[in-house]
């Protein structure tokens, strides 16, 4: 899913009063599109199996849509500096990598999906699109549990149990309904291995309901992020925000405490300025260190 709430205030969602506003919205939406999601694969389950499909496109559309307004949001937040990413390792691993792997396993997903309705079709050349729908159905799921993996490495430098609890409660969800998804998807390559379907009859009945299932999991995640973000931005969870890391010098070059230059730059300096060779001057007719002429002269 979408990067969780988190411990610091580096999330640019729109001007500062909307800003606790834009962030409803954007949980929000996402718990609508796993809803529509859940309802998809429930509606492949009937005769309708395109219309579920349609409910699929449009719920993955929406999470691609939330989870690039996410990413956008945090790099507005370090003024799209990707350099300061090697100051902040939860920057780099959840707050940039979790809605950018997110965003592309949707993306994938809706073009296996698209790929699905072209074969429906009925023309013997498309039917070449067909191992790439199946491997796409399975790469988005794949990046999805990526995605949750790295949703865990929050970091959190003090947090009461209720924190930890409700942290637990998203992770836990979102991690085994992306497992759901990858399993699924997996089982039904090797289903469709041995039947001559084409186009929307691709998607098999155990893909369907580990789908549901895996849905079902994503929905709880969901609400229980959303509770989650809605006490975080009431106050009610007692929790110490996270000093340091790259918003934090972004905050400081703007006041001019401190240059933004990176530590290695500055080793490689120190280096270099000890191993440089001390400066001569020629004094009576022999070469004298620099040093030892102002010595003298003093």
């Amino acid at each position: 899913m979408v990067k969780l709430a988190s411990a610091r205030e580096s999330r640019v969602y729109g001007p500062r009063r909307a800003r606790n506003r834009s962030e409803y919205i954007n949980v929000g939406f996402y718990v609508f599109s796993v809803i529509v999601l859940l309802g998809g694969f429930l509606v492949e389950l009937s005769k309708e199996r395109k219309w579920g499909l349609v409910m699929l496109l449009v719920a993955l559309a929406i999470i691609l849509i939330v989870n690039v307004h996410d990413l956008i949001a945090h790099l507005a937040g370090i003024d799209c500096r990707l350099p300061l990413m090697e100051f902040d390792l939860q920057l780099a691993l959840v707050e940039f990598a979790v809605p950018l792997v997110q965003a592309v396993g949707s993306l994938l997903m809706m073009l296996g999906i698209l790929f699905l309705f072209i074969q429906e079709k009925g023309h013997d050349g498309y039917f070449k699109l067909e191992k790439h729908a199946m491997i796409m159905l399975v790469a988005g799921p794949v990046l999805w549990l990526l995605g949750s993996i790295h949703n865990s490495c929050q970091i959190y430098e003090r947090a009461d149990g209720d924190v930890q609890v409700l942290q637990q409660s998203v992770q836990i969800p979102f991690l085994m309904g992306s497992l759901l998804f990858v399993v699924g998807a997996i089982m039904n390559i090797h289903d469709q291995s041995t039947m001559a379907h084409h186009g929307t009859d691709l998607l098999g009945r155990r893909f369907t309901w580990f789908g549901i299932f895996g849905s079902t999991l994503l929905v709880i995640g969901g609400l229980a992020n959303l509770v989650k973000v809605f006490k975080m931005q009431q106050g009610e969870l007692r929790l110490e925000k996270l000093r340091g890391g790259a918003h934090e010098l972004l905050v400081q070059e703007r006041e001019g405490q401190v240059p933004l230059i990176l530590d290695g730059q500055r080793r490689r300096q120190r280096r270099q300025g000890e191993e440089a060779p001390l400066a001569t001057v020629p004094v009576a007719g022999k070469v004298t260190p620099y040093k030892d002429v102002l010595v003298g002269e003093s």
